[in-house]
C-alpha cells in the first residue's frame, strides 16, 4: 500500500512532531559540527602517502550522514530570498542530494501552465519540492497536485520552516521551551502567525503586541489557543509594545513592510515607530531577554542597532539554523 505524501504547508503539520523535529535538528547539527571537526583533524594529520587512503576510508564512512544521496529537490521561488536559497542549497548539498532552483520567469508556470500541471510534472523529475509563493491558496493548489512533499518555504499566511528554526534557536539558548514567555512586536504577518502556532504546540507562553488593524488571523489564533490548552500554554494578544514584552524570556520582531507591500511603506512606518525593539523595550522584558529577528532586519526602523548587535541578539544563530532546521525537515519527509 502506497504510504500517503506528507506536506510542510504550515504549522499545523507538525502539531504531532514539533518537539520531536526541534530535538532531531539540534542533534543533526551537533553530530554535522562534530563530524566537521574530526575530518579536519584528520586532514590536518594526514601525510602525504596515507592522505588518499584516509579520504577514502572517511568518504565511504560520511555516507550514513548523506541520507539524501541521489534525492532531488525542486525550488521554486516566486519571491528572492538570501538565506532560504542558500540554506536549502547547501543543506541538500551536505544531506548528499541536490537542489535546483526555479523561478518562473524560467519554467512554463510563468507563462500560463496552471499550477496542477507543474506539480504533476516536478513529481515526476524531484523527491520534493520547496516553494515559495505569494499566496497561501496558490500553495495549497501545488500541494493537492503533488505526489511528492511538498514545503512551504514562506507565503502570505505562514513562514513554518523559520519557525521551527527559531524554537530550536530558542531550546540551544535557554536549554527548554516549556513556560518560556515569547513575545512578538509590531506587523501580525506570516511569521507571527506560524510563531504563535509553534509556541502554543510545544507549550511556550505567547504574547503579541500589535496596532489595531495589525493583529494576527482571527484563524491562527483561534487554532494556537487550541494547541495551547493542550500544551498548557498562553496565547495572549494586545496592543501595547511594553505590555507584550513584560518579563518576556525572548523578543522578536520583523519588518514593518515586507515584499509587495511598498505602497504602504509610509504609512506603515508612522503606525510602528511606536514598536520599534530599542534599549527601553528590551528593559522591559526580562532581565536575560534574547533578541530574535528573521531577517533581513531594516536597522533604525523596527530594531535599532543597539539591540541587533547587543550580546542579547540570537539573530545569526537563527539564520543558521534555518540551514539545519530545514535538513531535518527534508530528511523526515522524503525518507519518511
Amino acid at each position: 500500500m502506497a504510504r500517503m505524501t506528507r506536506h510542510l504547508l504550515g504549522m499545523a503539520d507538525l502539531s504531532d512532531r514539533l518537539d520531536e523535529t526541534i530535538d532531531s535538528a539540534i542533534a543533526m547539527k551537533e553530530a554535522w559540527k562534530a563530524g566537521r571537526a574530526s575530518r579536519a583533524g584528520r586532514a590536518g594529520k594526514a601525510d602525504k602517502i596515507g592522505k588518499a587512503d584516509k579520504a577514502g576510508k572517511a568518504d565511504k564512512a560520511g555516507r550514513a550522514d548523506r541520507p539524501l544521496e541521489g534525492r532531488a529537490l525542486g525550488m521554486i521561488f516566486e519571491k528572492p530570498s538570501t538565506r532560504t536559497r542558500l540554506s536549502f542549497e547547501v543543506g541538500m548539498f551536505q544531506l548528499g542530494g541536490h537542489a535546483l532552483f526555479l523561478s518562473p520567469k524560467d519554467m512554463q508556470l510563468g507563462r500560463g501552465e496552471n499550477v496542477a500541471d507543474t506539480a504533476r510534472v516536478l513529481s515526476r523529475y524531484v523527491d520534493a519540492i520547496m516553494y515559495r509563493a505569494f499566496e497561501h491558496k496558490v500553495m495549497l493548489e501545488l500541494a493537492r497536485a503533488a505526489t511528492v512533499p511538498v514545503i512551504n518555504a514562506l507565503d502570505d499566511k505562514e513562514h513554518p520552516c523559520q519557525i521551527v528554526a527559531d524554537l530550536m534557536t530558542v531550546k540551544e539558548h535557554l536549554g527548554s521551551l516549556k513556560g518560556k514567555h515569547m513575545a512578538y512586536v509590531g506587523d501580525g504577518n506570516n511569521v507571527a502567525n506560524s510563531l504563535a502556532l509553534g509556541c502554543a504546540q510545544v507549550g511556550m507562553n505567547f504574547r503579541i503586541g500589535a496596532p489595531v488593524g495589525y493583529e494576527i488571523d482571527a484563524d491562527i489564533m483561534d487554532a494556537a489557543t487550541r494547541f495551547a490548552k493542550r500544551t498548557g500554554a498562553k496565547v495572549e494578544s494586545g496592543r501595547d509594545p511594553l505590555w507584550a514584552v513584560g518579563g518576556a524570556d525572548v523578543v522578536y520582531t520583523d519588518v514593518w513592510t515586507s515584499m509587495g507591500q511598498e505602497a504602504e511603506e509610509a504609512a506603515r512606518k508612522a503606525i510602528f515607530e511606536p514598536y520599534q525593539v530599542n534599549a527601553r523595550l528590551m528593559a522591559a522584558a526580562g532581565p536575560k531577554a534574547l533578541f530574535m529577528h528573521c531577517l533581513p532586519a531594516h536597522r533604525g526602523l523596527e530594531v535599532t542597532d543597539e539591540v541587533i548587535d547587543s550580546k542579547a541578539s540570537i539573530v545569526f544563530d537563527q539564520a543558521e539554523n534555518r540551514m539545519h532546521a530545514q535538513k531535518q525537515i527534508l530528511v523526515d519527509l522524503i525518507l519518511g
